[in-house]
């Protein structure tokens, strides 16, 4: 691989909880060949307080996870981002923004954890579920050998991660 960064950007609706996990998972795991942004297209305006505590248990830095809009990243003078993933269905059905430089994109919906209702151990669970599906997304993502794929190779190899169910299916 060269010495090229990749951003990617990883969108869902509300940027509260699973594009925040995606955030703070590819920030660590891409060991600097990567850097992860998300955004939401109706922003909520504040990260889950179950994500946070889920990220500062697994060590990972929250410090700078925000609740933003996508139309950040689609102004002048925003990062070139070389790939979108939408995580929520609802934000993969919705018209995005044109993102500078067509980048590749991949849908990789989770279950909304911040959905669950009830006892803090569902909602911890919920959470924890979506950590991993996204984790094992994620580290499947950063190992592709990217300088020896063309660019269809890369997009079938991104569709077909968005394909794994939380068993590895």
């Amino acid at each position: 691989m060269s010495d090229k960064i990749y951003n990617v950007l990883f969108l869902c609706t509300g940027n509260s909880a699973r594009s925040i996990l995606a955030e703070a998972i590819l920030n660590h795991a891409g060991k600097g060949r990567f850097r992860a942004y998300s955004a939401g297209s109706h922003p909520g305006g504040k990260v889950n307080p179950w994500a946070i505590e889920l990220l500062g248990r697994q060590g990972l830095e929250v410090a700078d996870l925000r609740s933003k809009s996508w139309d950040e990243f689609a102004a002048p003078g925003a990062p070139y981002i070389d790939f979108v993933f939408t995580v929520c269905d609802n934000a993969a059905g919705e018209v995005c923004p044109i993102w500078p430089g067509k980048p590749m994109t991949a849908h990789w919906g989770i279950e909304d954890p911040a959905a669950v209702e009830g006892r803090d151990e569902d909602k911890r669970k919920a959470f924890s579920k979506a950590f991993g599906e996204m984790n094992r997304r994620i580290s499947l993502f950063t190992s592709l050998p990217f300088a020896k794929l063309d660019a269809m190779a890369i997009k079938r190899e991104l569709d077909q991660i968005g394909k794994l169910s939380e068993k590895g299916e």
